[in-house]
């Protein structure tokens, strides 16, 4: 995603000499498009003729049009390539803010993944495994769940966000354009089994993925989903990826202000987050849209039903007698493992290297410091659960599964442990906190 260092001041001219829009001039100079000898006078032609038009429509007589002052998007910051991902969604809204020239107005510095994600819920548990008729599912999510982790992360983040939701594909079009028009990025949701280089076979037409639509190309559009390569879609294959998800059909949402959230807002919502993320660690919130009988699956009480379970070789629900076919216990393994590792519902060290990064950075807000000094639990956790992460071997035999869910059972109660300690001790500085704003 290398673009010119002076891709702005090359758009402007380009804008000036052909007539283009800017999203257009910018796309074709990435593509190498080269410009038209007729491209200024068409694109003069086709303004003179439309207000023309209206004019006469009007009983008046048109003027030529005067040259278009410079937009103000034409400052915004380049879309930056994806690094350092640690939680896509965070990540994915860390570069749309950046592109948008949206700062933490206390340092400056753009809101990072690290900030966006801990307003987002930050960290949680959860843990289930289904038995279908050739293969036994084993899910984990170390990310806050099942609170709308997305919505939580935009309505949080303090900056100016615009969110659509409509049933009319025509109507999803035009609201996309208008913000690709205003040089912003545009936040889509898609069926991921409907994108052109998935393979759809491997991924549930249930999961869902949002991705930020940066431009266009010819007649198709750049999608950035993550991957470091912008990805090119047709506007009739993305829409119909859209319409696939039923329950926010069409949702898109996008930046439209480089306005900077205000401290005292920053502050508030920081302290709404944690309270949401350790509460729900603790077992103290109520999990909403969960059946109560599910709530043993969550939080640290689901690491603690993890362990049993792990540590039980002869009921039903233990997984020594669930994982007792070769491709049963590969396939789970291999689940749990990539669960451990993607960057969508967990991740590097379970996120809790992220949350501790969070916390540093929310220490240097007003009054907030004294959250600084937990960020080294987090740090710890994170080492436990990488540790953790290391048991899990996709290529366990049948005969040695039972002594390596022993090992990971060790390995979650001492997490469950440290992250009981950690939490109720976060939760108690961040009261004393609300308390005293």
């Amino acid at each position: 995603m290398g673009q010119p260092a002076n891709l702005k001041k090359q758009a402007r001219e380009r804008m000036a000499r052909t007539g283009e829009s800017y999203t257009t001039a910018r796309k074709n100079i990435l593509t190498g498009k080269p410009e038209s000898p007729k491209a200024a006078r068409a694109a003069a032609a086709r303004d003179y003729a439309k207000e023309a038009r209206e004019a006469k429509a009007k009983g008046k007589v048109a003027k030529p049009a005067q040259p278009a002052a410079p937009a103000p998007q034409d400052e915004l910051p380049e879309y930056p390539a994806p690094e350092d991902v640690i939680q896509y969604d965070a990540a994915l809204w860390h570069r749309v803010l950046v592109q948008a020239g949206v700062t933490n107005p206390v340092t400056g510095a753009p809101l990072s993944q690290a900030l966006l994600a801990g307003l987002a819920g930050g960290i949680g548990f959860m843990v289930f495994t289904f038995e279908y008729e050739e293969t036994t599912t084993a899910t984990l999510v170390t990310r806050a769940h099942p609170e709308p982790y997305t919505q939580n992360l935009l309505a949080r983040c303090g900056a100016k966000i615009n969110e659509r939701t409509t049933g009319s594909a025509q109507k999803a079009v035009e609201y996309m354009d208008a913000a690709l028009d205003a040089g912003r990025a545009v936040v889509v949701r898609v069926a991921i089994n409907a994108l052109p280089w998935i393979d759809g076979n491997e991924v549930d037409e249930a999961e869902t993925i949002d991705l930020a639509v940066v431009g266009d190309h010819e007649d198709d559009l750049l999608v950035d989903d993550g991957s470091g390569v912008l990805n090119v879609i047709s506007p009739a294959d993305l829409a119909f990826a859209r319409a696939k998800r039923k329950k926010e059909k069409h949702w898109q949402a996008w930046v439209p202000s480089t306005r900077s959230p205000k401290v005292e807002v920053l502050v508030a919502n920081t302290l709404e987050a944690i309270e949401e993320t350790t509460s729900r660690l603790l077992g103290t919130r109520e999990l909403s849209g969960i059946p109560t009988h599910f709530a043993k699956n969550f939080g640290i009480a689901g690491m603690r039903t993890f362990a049993e379970r792990l540590r039980d070789t002869t009921t039903k629900t233990g997984w020594t007698r669930m994982f007792a076919e070769p491709a049963r216990l590969a396939g789970g393994m291999n689940q749990l493992s990539g669960f451990l590792t993607d960057t969508r519902f967990g991740g590097e060290g379970a996120l809790r290297g992220l949350y501790a990064e969070f916390l540093d950075e929310v220490s240097g807000l007003p009054g907030l410091s004294a959250l600084g000094e937990h960020s080294a639990d987090y740090v710890k956790l994170a080492q436990q659960w990488d540790d953790f992460a290391e048991l899990v071997d996709p290529e366990v035999t049948v005969d040695e599964r039972s002594a390596m869910f022993a090992r990971m059972a060790d390995a979650i109660e001492r997490i469950a442990q440290a992250e009981e300690k950690a939490a109720i001790a976060l939760a108690g500085t961040v009261k004393s906190l609300a308390t005293q704003a």
